[in-house]
């Protein structure tokens, strides 16, 4: 035999949570022949000497939904090692739809996940209306790695319901069945599951609540049945348990999520996992009703992430402190440089920071209310506001928060913030960690982490791209977890590695990934370990119609490899684009055989 790759002198990490051990892998027509030994020669080596050969990252939690239309590359994902991506989760996406609904789906993405409305509009394809047909349009496209895509209810609803979609109408009873016919069209035309959102949170870009966000039991029941008599597809939710509007209803939103878990036909489901502040003990309620499930022989994991689910304020970004006050509102239109140029002008920081900040939150936007509430209690909230610079930190302690540091100045916390924002020539950002981060530790992050029935998930690819950039959570969980941690316990590399591949491919059903053994798929990564780090956040203008969002790479990724091929070498992304969409279901079969 002859390889068409062949990688020697690593350590193979493979996914099983085993013991690393040396070895090489040998690579043929995109599968997996050798590990271990690898005796033949082969029409490229790849020398992996002083790092670790793991295989591909799974992503179960993104948001390329659009970006998949006209994006080949799937930045940040695959300078992160991810070689899956599964996208459609919180129930917002673009199939099935309607010419005339184009607008009211784009308008929903840009409140919901922060994608800019124009870059959408202007990237979007729209060679569907069927999920299907969505299916066939992103099939046509080859990628740096495979995707798949879930049914989202938003669309459904809309498609389905017209202008009855809006949160507070209940679904009849024939409505319910035609969305339950539309998910299993979809899932017959392979995709990968069905995901639902739930949270007060999410809003359209013109300020209303997401179309699915009130659905009934009975309707979120009536479409679970489609999985009837499938052996393929998971189902997702995300719920705040109605935290913005009455904190006390957990039981009765909990028993909406059991009776869609029960009416699946026994299929996987996940469900977001994070610490909140205003209810910081909930996260251990959810855990609690997952175990029930598992105890009845439900397949339930949560999904969870390595850290802080939190957001970047800056004056590129889609948030920051200032941008209600009157004085910021009259620069607001200008560049960034002629922004940063006029604030720092001692006589304008005077003059805005005599002001009061306007309301940001109304019923014209997707600003959500937190963001006011947060303004006016900046004194409390800057304990837990965090510079990030050039070397990411996500777990500071309090001495060098925003306020430690405007104590230490001797200046107002307000001052601290304006001082900040333009620093760095207006290119700073400032760290909020929204949630799993109330005590000011990973102590709680940890515990979700190590639970028996937690994945890895949450990173939000392709999403809130002006406020947030965690698809670099895989890098993160290696690097610091791993390796790097000082203020506490860390986690074996194996354990580590096992929980980005094995762990997701198990939970989604692919058979043919996740793992370094003969005849699965070479998905791969070459990691040089010792040196895996992570870059920081940075603004790129490079979205359709001139849409700006964060970016984040990476050093250390000696190769990353999809289906035989590298897309990735020395951290930087070739022409190789050996991706493809997954078609769950047939594909499934066709690898257990």
């Amino acid at each position: 035999m002859t390889y068409d790759l062949k990688i020697t002198g690593g350590t193979i990490v493979d996914g099983t949570g085993g013991e690393p051990f040396e070895g090489e892998v040998g690579i043929t027509a995109g599968r997996i022949v050798a590990v271990g030994e690898a005796p033949d020669d082969a029409r490229e080596t790849l020398d992996a000497a002083g790092c670790i050969v793991t295989p591909g990252f799974l992503d179960v939690h993104t948001h390329y939904d659009g970006q998949a239309s006209w994006d080949d590359a799937l930045q940040p994902s695959i300078r992160h090692g991810v070689t899956t991506a599964v996208m459609g989760n919180c129930g917002v996406g673009f199939a099935p739809v309607r010419r005339t609904d184009h607008d009211r789906l784009v308008r929903l993405m840009e409140g919901v996940e922060d994608i800019p409305g124009t870059a959408l509009s202007e990237g979007l394809s729209w060679e569907w209306e069927s999920f299907p047909d969505y299916m066939d349009a992103l099939e046509k496209t080859p990628r740096t790695m495979d995707i798949a895509a879930m049914v989202t209810h938003d669309p459904i609803r809309v498609f389905v319901m017209d202008e009855r979609a809006n949160a507070e109408d209940q679904a009849t009873d024939a409505e319910i069945a035609r969305m339950r016919d539309l998910v299993r069209e979809g899932l017959e035309a392979g995709a990968i599951g069905f995901s639902t959102g739930r949270s007060d949170l999410h809003r359209t870009a013109d300020g209303e609540w997401t179309p699915a966000s009130e659905a009934t039991a009975k309707e979120l029941a009536g479409i679970a049945s489609a999985f009837e008599g499938l052996d393929h597809g998971v189902i997702q939710a995300v719920s705040d348990f109605d935290l913005e509007r009455d904190q006390d209803r957990f039981p009765e939103e909990w028993a909406v999520i059991e009776s869609y878990v029960k009416a699946a036909g026994g299929r996987p489901f996940s469900i977001s996992l994070m610490q909140r502040d205003f209810a910081p003990d909930q996260w251990k309620k959810i855990l609690a009703g997952l175990e029930q499930l598992d105890a009845e022989g439900y397949t339930v994991r949560a999904q969870v992430a390595p850290r802080a689910i939190g957001v970047f304020l800056g004056l590129q970004c889609t948030f920051h402190p200032f941008m209600g006050y009157p004085a910021y509102k009259e620069i607001a239109h200008l560049p960034l440089d002629e922004r940063v140029a006029r604030m720092k002008d001692p006589g304008f920081k005077a003059k805005l920071l005599a002001q009061k900040s306007d309301k940001v939150s109304t019923p014209e936007n997707s600003v959500p209310p937190i963001a006011d509430l947060m303004i006016e209690t900046m004194e409390f909230v800057a304990e837990k506001l965090f510079t990030l610079s050039d070397d990411p930190d996500y777990e500071q302690p309090p001495e060098q928060s925003i306020a430690a540091k405007a104590r230490d100045r001797g200046v107002s916390v307000w001052e601290q913030l304006y001082d900040t924002a333009i620093a760095r020539d207006g290119r700073e950002l400032i760290y909020l960690p929204i949630y799993n981060y109330t005590e000011l530790s990973y102590d709680n992050v940890l515990a979700m982490m190590k639970h028996p029935l937690s994945i890895m998930g949450l990173s939000d690819g392709g999403a809130h791209v002006g406020t947030v950039c965690d698809a670099s959570f895989p890098t993160y969980l290696i690097a610091y977890w791993t390796r790097d941690r000082t203020r506490g316990e860390r986690i074996a590399l194996p354990t580590a590695i096992k929980k980005l591949t094995a762990d997701l491919a198990d939970y989604l059903g692919l058979s043919d990934r996740g793992r370094i053994k003969p005849g699965l798929k070479a998905d791969l990564n070459v990691i040089d370990y010792d040196n895996l780090r992570l870059e920081a956040p940075h603004m790129v203008r490079d979205l359709p119609a001139g849409g700006q969002r964060l970016l984040q790479g990476a050093t250390g990724y000696r190769a990353t490899i999809v289906n035989g091929e590298v897309v990735v070498r020395d951290d930087a992304i070739t022409e190789a684009r050996p991706g493809r969409l997954i078609r769950a279901g047939r594909e499934m079969r066709m690898a257990a055989e």
